[in-house]
């Protein structure tokens, strides 16, 4: 057993990296007498199956926020954090069944241009940068630092250096293939994903048991840290000492409260995810590969919560600790230190899946930063640039311009992720700082879809007073005694969600007088059918979801 890595993992993760590199550059070829055109780079020609944006969904969700920020969540919180992959499965269906059918029909390149059919061109431009800000400066950022750290640990290498090679990494094939790159490299990043997950799984159970296998290790684990395993936390310790951890998973109310905010928002309104929908050859084949995104979500815990509490159960037993030596004092993680739990396990791997995990580790990064750097390219060339700059862009120019908003992006990311050292929960700090903006996007979204009476004008109110209303309300618990219930960050963005649509309902009524909206959308109810598959598939992911629950309540 050694700390760093051996010839056979540097060939296993250099075969990875070739692999990838290879197949983004052919998926990426122009095909003979035909140029790349607005379509190719940013929807892959409309011809993704079912497979391939079920794959994608998770590749492009699955990150270093899951890996290293939730396994450090798993460390410090316990299963409970495993509530936003539960719950991001029903909520794939809802998004499934309800929201995709309206965006295939109008048949979107973004869902900024969505906001401009159904409102008007100033809101799209407002949410279209609001998009910009959040990947440039938090999604890629973070992505960027915690992968970094993940390399530092293991390798010992500097981490603006690790960062630099990561970026380049996923700038290789995705600024020249577009979505076709990422989607198809996508497929190949989860077999990755999964496969070096479960290797870490398993080390982490059997290193707990002794040798005595995965079964006995996860039954030693349950009972090591029983408070570990509850998905619904107390306000209160068993001493009545407040619960610190009630502030990042307020109790009953993430099942009932601001969870639903930021899932509904990521997996319905966020350009990085819904575009591998919008690329589909048909709604049933998208709603297919949602269904599939949504089995894989259930299964994600067991590769990236279970093996941050393991952690917390080797590092708190001396007997455990005597036995791994020297290699387990190193780069020990902490309850301040979380989120060092999952590179500190990889120290432990044997030679060759040590590489194994790793490329796991870096198909979740490259996978995710391909997807928010061609998702970043996608809303500023179509909503910005072609908009404001040059209305009549040619496709070569398109793309150009794309790819170069892609790589100034990727700069900027690289410049600003080593501020995030010192933070220890990143994974949570990305969920809080996303909730300043997401509920003001929820709102408009949902009244714009659902209630014909949103007006534009409405619509602008809600989105721009949403910021202040997330700030006030992140403020008020701090100064007033009165509102310190508001202090969960959960608490804020559902009320700040219930505000927003306020706002919104108000400003409509004042606007219009409580008439329809002559841009209101109206569908019928054959719009929303589904097929067996979908309906069966979606009832049996309910009952397991129903399950876990009941098992870890």
């Amino acid at each position: 057993m050694t700390s760093g890595f051996d010839t056979w993992d540097y060939v296993v993760f250099i075969a990875y990296a070739i692999l990838i590199l290879g197949v983004g550059l052919w998926v990426s070829r122009d095909k003979k007498g035909h140029q790349k055109n607005a379509e190719d780079y940013f929807l892959a020609s409309k011809s993704l199956p079912w497979w391939a944006i079920g794959a994608s969904l998770i590749a492009a969700n699955i990150s270093a926020e899951q890996f290293i920020g939730m396994s450090g969540s798993g460390f410090a919180l316990g299963l409970a954090i495993a509530s936003y992959e539960w719950m991001a499965a029903l909520t794939l269906i809802i998004v499934g069944k309800y929201f995709l059918p309206i965006f295939i029909e109008k048949g979107l390149y973004t869902i900024p241009e969505f906001v401009e059919k159904r409102f008007s061109t100033t809101l799209k431009t407002i949410l279209a940068c609001f998009w910009l800000g959040l990947y440039v400066f938090i999604n890629l950022t973070t992505v960027l630092y915690l992968g970094g750290l993940a390399i530092q640990t293991i390798l010992g290498v500097d981490i603006v250096y690790a960062m630099i090679g990561l970026a380049l990494f996923a700038a290789a094939y995705s600024l020249y293939g577009g979505l076709s790159a990422v989607a198809w490299t996508d497929v190949i990043q989860v077999v990755f994903l999964v496969l070096g997950g479960i290797v870490t799984t398993y080390l982490a159970l059997n290193t707990v048991s002794g040798g005595q296998g995965i079964v006995e290790g996860f039954n030693m684990v349950i009972d090591a840290a029983p408070e570990k395993f509850h998905m619904v936390l107390d306000e209160f310790n068993s001493d009545g000492t407040k619960n610190k951890n009630y502030l990042d998973l307020p109790g009953i109310w993430v099942l009932i409260g601001g969870l639903w905010v930021a899932n509904i928002y990521y997996w319905g309104f966020n350009q990085y995810i819904i575009q591998r929908t919008l690329a589909a050859k048909s709604l049933k084949e998208s709603q297919k590969g949602i269904l599939l995104a949504a089995a894989l979500k259930l299964v994600i815990p067991l590769i990236v919560v279970v093996p941050g509490i393991a952690a917390y159960v080797m590092v708190n037993d001396p007997e455990i600790m005597s036995r791994l030596g020297e290699i387990g004092q190193m780069n020990l993680p902490s309850v301040e230190k979380a989120d060092k739990a999952y590179p500190w396990l990889l120290q432990f791997l044997p030679t060759g899946l040590k590489g194994v995990a790793f490329a796991a580790l870096a198909a979740a990064v490259v996978s995710s930063l391909a997807s928010m750097l061609n998702s970043t390219s996608t809303i500023f060339t179509m909503d910005i640039y072609k908009q404001y700059f040059d209305k009549n862009a040619n496709d070569k120019k398109t793309v150009n311009v794309g790819r170069i908003t892609a790589a100034l992006a990727l700069v900027i990311a690289v410049l600003i992720a080593p501020m995030l050292e010192g933070s220890d929960q990143v994974f949570q700090d990305i969920q809080e700082y996303t909730g300043l903006v997401s509920p003001g996007i929820l709102a408009v979204f949902l009244l714009g879809l659902f209630w014909k009476k949103t007006t534009n004008s409405g619509a602008i109110w809600g989105a721009i007073l949403s910021i202040p209303i997330a700030l006030i309300l992140k403020v008020l618990p701090q100064k007033v005694d009165a509102f310190t219930w508001l202090a969960p960050w959960m608490h804020q963005m559902g009320i700040s969600t219930l505000m927003s649509i306020m706002v919104i309902i108000i400003a409509s009524y004042l606007n219009n007088k409580g008439k329809d909206d002559e841009k209101g959308i109206h569908f019928s109810k054959n719009l929303f059918k589904t097929t067996p598959l979908f309906n069966i598939g979606s009832f049996v992911v309910m009952l397991i979801l129903a399950f876990l629950y009941t098992k870890f309540w």
